[in-house]
């Protein structure tokens, strides 16, 4: 039957569906993880036949990810990082980037994805500084009181949160993101950082094709993946001061080193920007 995991598949861990997709499982997929079933591939495939370079919007994201976790944890006094859907465990997690910076950063993950509660915790878990828990990141109030996240996080003192390739997968109201975002921000103390990486639509030749791409995620098996322009990843901000060059590209929020080949459009199609706390 569609959508039912292949024999090469590995077994499904308790609790795990392996014929319905998952956020986590679906971008291992387009990491070229093998923590995947059928069904998640499907999407990989569907949004690969609009955009061949589709697994790019995952590399660039995770690339964002530790250029952003880098500059915190070095350029400035952060001690603290809430990571709201930590995904899969990768090479380089949020907690191997900061914590190469400096051992005493704690690391708080949040995440409430089957697949990532079944093996991810333990993969995560790997030293004291760093935790997980299990809740759902649209529900800040509840993130905020959560026994485990008062526990490691001082609110008292600034804090780095994190939402990388998160915001657009929520499935509901197009203004929603925001309202959340800002139940987010008037919980940290000045002086902390937010960082945001979403899909986007770059407002050019290629914005046909982000919504294509976004109409191929909405009705994929995943069913989630709003694409949103400059000025609405902007307002996910809301009054934060921007750390230069702002929301940009992901792939061109200081690089690591010169650009020379052309971006593609799946590396045009995601964007990031930390924004301070006054």
């Amino acid at each position: 039957m569609p959508g039912d995991a292949p024999a090469t598949d590995r077994p499904a861990p308790v609790g795990v569906d392996p014929t319905r997709a998952s956020i986590a499982r679906v971008y291992d997929a387009f990491l070229g993880g093998k923590d995947n079933y059928a069904i998640d591939r499907e999407t990989l495939a569907r949004v690969a036949s609009v955009a061949p370079e589709a697994k790019d919007l995952a590399v660039e994201n995770r690339n964002f990810l530790i250029r952003a976790c880098r500059f915190l944890a070095s350029q400035t006094d952060i001690t603290q990082f809430l990571d709201c859907g930590s995904g899969l465990p990768t090479a380089e997690n949020t907690h191997h980037v900061v914590q190469r910076a400096n051992p005493d950063i704690r690391v708080v993950y949040v995440d409430n994805d089957p697949v990532v509660l079944a093996h991810g915790r333990a993969l995560l878990e790997e030293n004291e500084n760093t935790h997980f828990v299990a809740a759902d990141i649209f529900e800040p109030q509840a993130i905020l009181q959560n026994e485990t996240v008062r526990k490691y996080i001082d609110f008292t003192k600034p804090v780095a949160l994190l939402q990388m390739g998160t915001l657009h997968h929520f499935n509901g109201p197009r203004e929603r993101p925001a309202a959340i975002m800002r139940e987010y921000i008037e919980a940290l103390p000045s002086g902390s950082y937010v960082g945001i990486s979403h899909f986007s639509d770059p407002e050019d030749e290629l914005s046909a094709l982000a919504r294509k791409m976004e109409d191929v995620f909405l009705h994929s098996p995943m069913g989630s993946g709003t694409f949103r322009t400059k000025g609405e990843i902007e307002e996910l901000f809301g009054d934060l001061e921007m750390i230069e060059p702002g929301v940009k590209l992901c792939a061109e929020w200081w690089p690591d080193g010169p650009q020379i080949k052309e971006l593609n459009s799946a590396q045009r199609t995601i964007s990031g920007g930390i924004g301070r706390k006054r």
